[in-house]
């Protein structure tokens, strides 16, 4: 096996003790597959009056893949869709050419705990017409005394419903006692394993709570200790063919696209209408580091 690549998180308070490590991008690894961006959220108990609230903003270029294993949390977006996800549950946003919504939790005061991921569209397809699907029910099976549970993608002979663009896989994997697993992998994708509660040991070598360790491409099998109560997210894709910009909430294949989607969004232009009735708090994006396009 090729040596693992570990992967440090950028830390962020978002405010209410919000905090967030970020693991994807990085500098040592843009992308795992078509995963293009991985935030670990919480857990945490919000003091009374306090919670998550994020406000509009808006994405173009991407899918944006939440799921959630506590707390509830309230999305809205400009398309007129509210949906309440619950533990266990995924919200997948498609962005396409352009979107707006917000994140809320449902009560103040409330415990939550959530993986945030966006997923790259390909460049068939990255102005395509937004879109949003919720899925309640997901493929779980156990291994032992592991519950395994396929958020995105195939894995054997289960498929997932969420509604993708690339080849590529995501698995939650929890355990209530010490657990030994064999994963069947396909030698032409790359891995990546974060834990997100308790250690994890990946053919002997132990990774840690919010490490991300990027396994390359090329194996057919990994095996994963776990201890009792751990937690870790599994994911893996087909590399990425085409060269992909990342800038604040835009995923692009070029500064123009960008650049257009951020002053369109400034200006309030129709492209990523209107949430709701329009009084949500608007996020501004930071300068563009770049003043045209190419």
């Amino acid at each position: 096996m090729n040596p693992i690549v570990r992967i440090q998180p950028r830390s962020a308070d978002l405010g209410d003790g919000m905090l967030v490590r970020r693991t994807l991008p990085n500098r040592q690894q843009r992308m795992i597959g078509a995963w293009c961006f991985l935030d670990h959220a919480g857990p945490v108990d919000f003091d009374p009056g306090k919670g998550m609230h994020v406000g509009a903003h808006p994405h173009i270029g991407l899918q944006t893949f939440t799921w959630l294993i506590e707390g509830e949390v309230l999305h809205r977006d400009s398309l007129g869709n509210e949906q309440i996800i619950r533990p266990g549950q995924v919200n997948l946003m498609t962005a396409g050419h352009g979107i707006a919504h917000t994140e809320d939790s449902l009560r103040d005061g409330d415990r939550l705990h959530a993986a945030q991921l966006w997923i790259a569209l390909p460049p068939e397809h990255k102005d395509c017409p937004p879109a949003f699907d919720h899925y309640a029910e997901l493929p779980r099976w156990r291994e032992g005394s592991a519950e395994l549970t396929l958020l995105a993608g195939r894995y054997g002979e289960r498929t997932a419903a969420a509604r993708i663009h690339s080849p590529l896989v995501g698995i939650d994997i929890a355990c209530d006692s010490p657990s030994e697993l064999t994963l069947q992998l396909d030698p032409g994708f790359e891995y990546g394993l974060m834990p997100l509660v308790g250690d994890a040991t990946i053919d002997g070598e132990t990774i840690r709570a919010d490490e991300l360790a990027y396994l390359g491409k090329g194996h057919s099998e990994l095996q994963l200790s776990l201890p009792a109560g751990a937690r870790v997210l599994f994911l893996g894709g087909e590399p990425f063919e085409a060269p992909v910009l990342m800038w604040w909430n835009f995923v692009g294949f070029s500064k123009a696209d960008i650049a257009q989607a951020q002053t369109e969004w400034e200006q309030g232009a129709a492209r990523f209408g209107t949430i709701g009735d329009g009084q949500a708090p608007r996020l501004v994006g930071p300068p563009l580091p770049w003043r045209n396009g190419d």
